[in-house]
């Protein structure tokens, strides 16, 4: 079994056990949360009608906070000395899917 969740602006497809990342949460380690389910496949049956998926909860447990890759931003002006280096990482959820009922 596993489902599509709406998961911090982006969709996820997640099984009992995933851990991913997320957008940054107001949330400690710890703290339980419900993500927005899209789609359900058990098996052969799959569920997206609205009503349905209405009755669907996928539950979530905050496992810390992380942080993505650091990306490197390069400005360079040709023949004029202007150079200006930035760097940057995103503040992220980890998160663990724990229950997916249907």
């Amino acid at each position: 079994m596993y489902a599509i969740v709406r998961a911090g602006g982006r969709q996820e497809k997640v099984t009992v056990g995933d851990v991913l990342l997320i957008d940054k949460l107001n949330a400690q380690a710890g703290d339980s949360l419900e993500l927005t389910p899209l789609l359900v496949v058990d098996g052969s049956t799959i569920t997206s009608d609205a009503d349905k998926l209405a009755k669907v909860s996928v539950k979530a447990e905050v496992v810390g906070p992380a942080k993505g890759p650091k990306i490197t931003i390069m400005k360079y002006k040709n023949k004029t000395g202007y150079r200006k280096r930035q760097g940057h990482r995103q503040p992220l959820t980890q998160v663990k899917i724990t229950d997916i009922k249907a």
